[in-house]
Order: C-alpha cells, then structure tokens, then sequence
C-alpha cells in the first residue's frame, strides 16, 4: 500500500472530553495536510469542522449515542438528524450493547434502524464494542447492522475495556461478507497495528495517532 492509500483509510479521530477548538483545529489541519478519509469529532465540534473542510473532499464524521449506547433510539435519531444539518456526512453509532446481551436482536435491529432513516442515504457505522461482547454475540451484533441497513461494523469506542483486535475484526468480516465496511477503531497506534487491521479485514480505520503512522508509512513506502 502507498502512504496515499493509507491515508484514504483513516478516520482522524479527537473525541477525548477535554478537547478545545484549538485541538480540533489541529486535527483538521492535519487531515487536510495528509489527506486522510474523514476527521471523527464529538457532535458539538461538527459545524465548526464541517465549515474548515467544506473545501475538500474529507468527510466529516461524528458519534451517535456516545460512547454507551444506552440512550433511546429516538434521542439517537435525533441527535443524528442535528448533526447531519450541522454538516456531518458520515456518523458512527453506539450499539446497545445492554439490548444485545438481553437478547433483544429486534430491537437492537430497530435502534440501528432509526438512527440510518434519520440520515438517509449518509454513512452509518455501527460500533459494537466488541471488547465486551463473544465471538457469537460480535457476529449477531455484525448481523443486525446488515439487516438494519447500516454501511459499516466498526470495533470499539475507544473508552470500553480494550480497542480492535485481529480477531474481531476477523469475525466481523467473515460475517458481513466482501461488500460491507468494517472499521477497527481503538489502540490502533503503529503502522503495524493498522496493516494487521487490513489485513484481517478492515477497510477502515479509526485513529488518533494518525500522523505517527503516516510519518511510518511514508519512511518505510516513500512519498508516493
């Protein structure tokens, strides 16, 4: 892969609480400087990053129901429908992980659901946290995403038990099939780490130590 194309894979990512504009302001520059997929912002931040990229082609990505997932469907779906007027063009939701260990697969499908008829046809990734879950519980989670018509399974929130790791990422792959998304997200701090990702399947990532690991890829692949 060239360091183009890595970078075409990565959500740039700032979603600790104590982020200030400044910051934000950082993350966005460096999108724009390495050319990364989208830069991932807490719902607030989003009309200030949707203005300082309205010129370029990196979306604007934001968290839904963050980072629990325990909240309603109906706040869910409105905080999307807020956020997609404010400019955000791709959104990350929390599963209810409660509802699935309940055994609820209806509703866990009819809460995905709501928040992707809130934002039509924008990207909707599902984040199932999966350091929480079994094998059989991330492959029912990676079922009810597909069924609910969401567009990506994604890993972890980045604040549960544990990040990505190579197997759930492998087990979320296997069961959406070849042309469904997958995002690992969490921990995910090296080149290395970001390469195993890929290699078990993901077709995105989510990252906040995006520039160490452009800076990897281009010493190692070159500028191309």
């Amino acid at each position: 892969m060239t360091p183009r194309e890595i970078a075409k894979l990565i959500d740039h990512t700032i979603l600790k609480p104590e982020a200030t504009v400044d910051m934000v302001d950082r993350v966005v520059e460096e999108a724009r400087q390495h050319g990364f997929a989208s830069v991932c912002v807490n719902p607030w931040f989003v009309p200030r990053v949707a203005r300082l990229l309205k010129d370029t082609d990196i979306d604007v990505t934001t968290v839904i129901g963050f980072p629990l997932g325990a909240t309603t469907s109906a706040a869910k779906a409105f905080e999307a429908e807020e956020a997609l007027r404010n400019g955000a063009t791709e959104f990350d939701m929390v599963l209810n992980v409660g509802m699935l260990k309940s055994g609820d697969m209806k509703g866990v499908v009819e809460d995905i659901r709501a928040v992707k008829q809130a934002i039509g046809d924008h990207v909707l990734k599902v984040i199932l946290e999966t350091a929480l879950l079994t094998p059989e519980e991330i492959a029912d989670a990676s079922r009810a995403s597909v069924e609910a018509g969401a567009d990506f399974v994604k890993t972890s929130t980045g604040f549960g038990p544990g990040g990505a790791t190579v197997e759930a990422v492998k087990i979320m792959r296997e069961t959406v099939g070849q042309d469904f998304g997958v995002k690992a997200s969490g921990g995910i701090r090296t080149l290395d780490n970001l390469l195993a990702m890929v290699q078990a399947g993901a077709n995105r990532i989510g990252a906040s130590s995006s520039v160490a690991i452009m800076e990897e890829a281009r010493a190692r692949f070159g500028d191309a």
